[in-house]
């Protein structure tokens, strides 16, 4: 069985250390200029954790884009067990420097995922190189950036350790 996730609330995620951020699409998105002189390869990886037994991978190795240029990239998991498994997922950008220029309009990630026996989902990933990306001067000699997921299963009552800088903005979007 296949089908197409659809994106379940969105991962807080913040740029710092190759963590790519997440924002909004709105007035920004709509209203970006996309910088065609500075092409980019986005490389896509997939790994999972030891325990996790899904196999997942992404539909595409790499895309072609320039900084201001939306794109939509899917990653496949299936299930092969008899038993039904939840699964989540982290990520980073490589190189780590760039993760502040790398925005996710939408994404699966920190969302738990939970795929039935045999099943096979395909999950969207919508994101974006800001174009400020082409005026760093310490992103002159990025022409890769590679984006990397690791799945790993979830177990009752798991927390995925967050940084701390992550931590600190989620006590403080709670208060």
């Amino acid at each position: 069985m296949k089908k197409v996730v659809s994106i379940r609330g969105a991962s807080n995620a913040y740029s710092y250390g190759g963590v790519v951020q997440q924002k909004e699409a709105g007035e920004k998105v709509a209203n970006m200029t996309p910088i065609n002189e500075r092409k980019i390869t986005i490389n896509f990886n997939a790994d999972t954790a030891a325990a996790m037994t899904w196999s997942f991978r992404p539909q595409q190795t790499k895309i072609d884009l320039v900084p201001g240029e939306t794109a939509l990239a899917f990653y496949t998991a299936k299930n092969p067990t008899d038993r039904q498994v939840i699964g989540v997922s982290t990520y980073n950008v490589i190189p780590f420097e760039a993760g502040q220029y790398f925005n996710k309009i939408q994404c699966f990630c920190f969302d738990e995922q939970m795929l039935n026996p045999k099943e096979e989902v395909h999950m969207p990933v919508m994101f974006y190189i800001d174009p400020e990306f082409a005026d760093d001067p310490a992103m002159d000699n990025v022409k890769d950036i590679t984006l990397s997921y690791t799945f790993f299963e979830a177990k009752p009552g798991m927390e995925i350790p967050l940084p701390g800088f992550m931590r600190k903005q989620r006590a403080t979007q709670t208060t």
